[in-house]
Order: structure tokens, then C-alpha cells, then sequence
């Protein structure tokens, strides 16, 4: 008589827990994740398109206001703007921009030195620019009129000091990615810093040249 041989149900869950190979959390996710496959991506595109709404309504008012002061512009014996500080001040921005797309460009690479380089040398344009506006600017504006002064006054520093507190955001944005380069935590398969902080270092650009045309230039014409 053959007997047989009864197996614990215990030690059947064993045996199924070892040669179940067991998965880790994420395993599924792909590994490079960019552009418009990344949610954070799809997050800075939100933000970008919320604050340029912002400054379009700053904007905008501006011109309303302005077509209903009169036909002097800007009122009360201001001056009219000079240009030859703000576009030397446009074009050092502007310029900041370069380096900062080749930082992107060579972190897709794999090109640790030209991401800290980049990022270095546009951080050094933007905090020029911004310096210029606090240091020279704005003191000499100050000398002939105050955000109090009237409507121009209070346009002025309004659109220009909301730009320039983007500008603050995106050197902080550009310190906190070249402290993270020099850690050696971008590489060119992993490197969505770099770019959501090249999309709003080029916003914050790009912003300046609406905002040079509007209280700048406009009132020259």
C-alpha cells in the first residue's frame, strides 16, 4: 500500500512566495522620462502659461489706462523713457539665454562641464541685469518719479518689479540646478531640471521684450 504524502497548505505559500519573484515600487515606470512624457513637464507649462496670463493683464492695463489718461503720455512732465540703458540691459538678458540653452543641449549629452558652464554664465547675465535694475534703473527713476507719482509711476514699478521678482525665482531656480550638477545628479538620460528650468529661464526672457516694447518704447511713438 502506497500512502500518501499530505503537504502543509503552509508550506505550500512558502514554496509560492519564494519562486514568485517579487516586484519593487516604480519597476513598471519607464526609466527616462522627458518633455511631455514627464507630468512635471506638463506642470511648468501650466505655471509658464498662468504667469504669462498674468502679465498680459498687467499689460493690457496698462494700455487701457494709458488711452484714458489723454494724449500726453506719460502725464504730468515725465520725461519720456531713454533707451540707451534699457537695451543694453535687454541685450545682456537676452544673451543669458544662450548659455542656457547650450547647458540644456549639453546635458543631453552627457556633458557634465558644458551643463555647469551654461548654467554659470547665464546665472552671471541675469543677476548683471538685475543688478542694473536695482542699482541704476530704478534709483534713477526714483529721482523723477515714485510709484505714487501717478498712473505711470505706479505702472512702471508694478510691471517692472514683477518681472524682476520672476527673474529673482529663476536665478534661485538656476543656483538650486548648478548646486545639483556639481552633485552629478543629471546625466543625458536624466536631466528634467535642466529642462523645466531652461523653459522658465527663456519664459522670463521673452516676457522682457513685451514689457520693454510696452513701457519703454511705446511712449516714444
Amino acid at each position: 500500500m502506497v500512502l500518501a504524502q499530505r503537504r502543509d497548505p503552509g508550506d505550500m505559500k512558502v514554496e509560492e512566495a519564494v519562486s514568485t519573484p517579487t516586484r519593487q515600487p516604480g519597476e513598471d515606470l519607464p526609466h527616462h522620462t522627458s518633455g511631455p512624457q514627464s507630468f512635471a513637464w506638463w506642470g511648468m507649462v501650466l505655471l509658464i502659461a498662468t504667469e504669462a496670463t498674468l502679465f498680459a493683464a498687467l499689460l493690457a492695463s496698462y494700455f487701457y489706462l494709458r488711452f484714458q489718461s489723454g494724449p500726453e503720455w506719460p502725464p504730468e512732465g515725465i520725461e519720456k523713457p531713454t533707451l540707451a540703458l534699457p537695451l543694453i540691459m535687454t541685450a545682456i538678458l537676452l544673451s543669458s539665454s544662450i548659455p542656457v540653452h547650450m547647458a540644456d543641449a549639453a546635458i543631453k549629452k552627457g556633458n557634465q562641464m558644458g551643463l555647469r558652464v551654461g548654467l554659470a554664465l547665464g546665472f552671471l547675465l541675469g543677476a548683471i541685469f538685475l543688478g542694473m535694475t536695482w542699482g541704476v534703473e530704478w534709483p534713477e527713476k526714483l529721482h523723477e518719479f515714485t510709484p505714487t507719482t501717478n498712473t505711470y509711476g505706479s505702472l512702471f514699478f508694478t510691471i517692472t518689479g514683477f518681472h524682476s521678482l520672476h527673474l529673482v525665482v529663476g536665478l534661485i531656480m538656476n543656483a538650486w540646478t548648478q548646486t545639483r550638477s556639481w552633485m552629478g545628479a543629471f546625466d543625458a538620460e536624466r536631466h528634467l531640471t535642466v529642462q523645466m528650468f531652461t523653459m522658465y529661464w527663456h519664459f522670463v526672457d521673452v516676457v522682457w521684450v513685451f514689457v520693454l516694447a510696452t513701457i519703454y518704447l511705446s511712449p516714444n511713438f
